[in-house]
């Protein structure tokens, strides 16, 4: 499916880089990524082309809140009982991790609101550190 949305420049002759470049630039027609409703923002019209956010608003993510990590072997895990402690690598007064499909998107500290946990977010990743931990 040929379009008429301009590809980026390979400076570097990668081949490989090419064929990524021009893959990401057939994969949609302007009509499939047309704003429809007028309701959600357009963003990457920086980059020459408009992505609508109202495509992926509604899937659905996990959210998870990491206290800490640790390491054991199988010979520790079967081992613990109730009433066993398991050290984690994070100190009490670090923030916790808060991931998003298993991916660090923020940094925050665990509250009570109504009698159930939240977190209060405290640093919020940016997208060029969020693409460079993918990597």
């Amino acid at each position: 499916m040929a379009t008429d949305t301009p590809t980026e420049v390979n400076e570097g002759n990668d081949p490989a880089a090419s064929a990524v470049a021009a893959s990401e630039a057939n994969q949609y027609s302007p009509e499939e990524l047309e704003n429809r409703s007028g309701a959600a923002p357009m963003v990457g019209a920086e980059k020459g082309g408009d992505v609508n956010l109202d495509l992926v608003l509604e899937v659905p993510v996990n959210i998870s809140l990491r206290v800490g990590t640790t390491q054991m072997s199988i010979r520790d895990l079967v081992t613990l009982v109730e009433g066993s402690v398991i050290a984690l690598d994070k100190e009490s007064a670090e923030p916790m991790d808060l991931l998003v499909n298993g991916i660090l998107i923020a940094h925050g500290e665990i509250v009570v609101v109504d009698e159930k946990f939240g977190v209060r977010l405290t640093d919020v990743i940016s997208p060029v550190e969020r693409i460079e931990t993918l990597n």
